[in-house]
């Protein structure tokens, strides 16, 4: 119990902690893919697996968030938490595509592809840490519990 009375919610940690494991990975991650090339092909393909990873398990983390505040009868936490589940569900078929096209554009001489994927990178990793962010903010409103 803090100094105002205030407890810590459990469940609400809890989906805090499973939504910031993979986010937080995927930050610390993804910048070693700004020191090599992307026109290299394991590299490249590489990445995308590590995005595709990314947007699974975001998808899996933000499914069991969202039902745990639904069961626990917060429904703005849930609709928060499902927001980024949808973004995780719908935003990965773009997404991957786009990356795709890159790689399949790279691979028929394309030679500026591989810069076209480099910002996809970078607008991949800004994306998430705006969400990271915005978790990270949100914590105080959702784990406290009056």
């Amino acid at each position: 119990m803090t100094p105002d009375g205030v407890t810590p919610d459990g469940v609400a940690i809890a989906v805090m902690i499973i939504l910031l494991f993979p986010m937080g990975y995927f930050t610390l991650a993804s910048p070693a893919f700004l020191l090599v090339k992307l026109d290299i092909q394991p590299v490249a393909q590489l990445l995308r697996g590590m995005f595709n990873a990314h947007f699974l398990v975001m998808r899996v983390a933000g499914i069991i968030g969202t039902v745990a505040f639904l069961l626990d009868g917060r429904l703005l936490a849930a609709m928060g938490v499902g927001l980024v589940t949808a973004l995780a569900i719908y935003g990965r078929r773009g997404f991957m595509r786009r990356i795709d096209d890159q790689l399949s554009a790279r691979d028929a001489g394309d030679t500026e592809a591989p810069r076209r994927l480099r910002r996809l990178h970078w607008s991949g990793m800004l994306g998430n840490a705006v969400l990271l962010a915005a978790l990270v903010a949100g914590i105080p409103y959702v784990a406290l519990s009056a």
